[in-house]
């Protein structure tokens, strides 16, 4: 009976690994939903990172686009930009981007070495507009309808095999 509650601790450890493995695929970590979908884009009045003009929600308003949120430390945003630049290049998306704690100077020389498809880039160094979106971390990219509302989200780099799947859902945004 001694050696039968040595095993008892055992047996529990071999249990719980045995659930934790059972349910470690059944989670879709791309799939982090957010509350603003269905809402409108929250308002922000910030300057744009390239001209230092004043930029809002309203700005956003008139054609469907991609927001990007994007910054030079993102080694993640790097792999995700050589994309980014042949959706706005060869399929004419409009791509505004968030610059997202980040130093202005080092995001226009990232935007002058690698190219620039956004139309405009709203400089946001403390991460306000971030947080009021929920971002995460980035690259993080929403899709906006031409009204300004918010009908998705997507977590990570976007790349073709991501467009593939997002895009059906960005052709039938009004």
């Amino acid at each position: 009976m001694k050696r039968f509650v040595l095993f008892v601790p055992l047996v529990g450890v071999l249990a719980l690994v045995v659930l934790f493995f059972l349910t470690l695929d059944r989670e879709n970590k791309d799939a982090l939903p957010s509350p603003l979908i269905g809402q409108a884009f929250p308002a922000f009045d910030m300057v744009a990172l390239e001209s230092g003009a004043a930029v809002t929600a309203e700005d956003l308003k008139g054609q469907k686009l991609l927001v990007n949120v994007w910054a030079t430390w993102c080694p993640t945003c790097k792999a995700e930009h050589a994309f980014l630049n042949k959706l706005a290049d060869q399929q004419g998306i409009r791509i505004i981007g968030i610059n997202y704690k980040d130093e202005d100077i080092k995001a226009r020389q990232w935007l002058e070495s690698f190219g620039n498809p956004y139309e405009v880039n709203v400089s946001d160094p403390d991460g306000k507009l971030g947080l009021e979106l929920g971002v995460y971390g980035a690259p993080e990219t929403f899709l906006v309808d031409a009204n300004g509302v918010i009908r998705g989200k997507h977590i990570g780099d976007l790349n073709t095999e991501v467009w593939k799947k997002l895009q059906p859902q960005f052709e039938a945004m009004p």
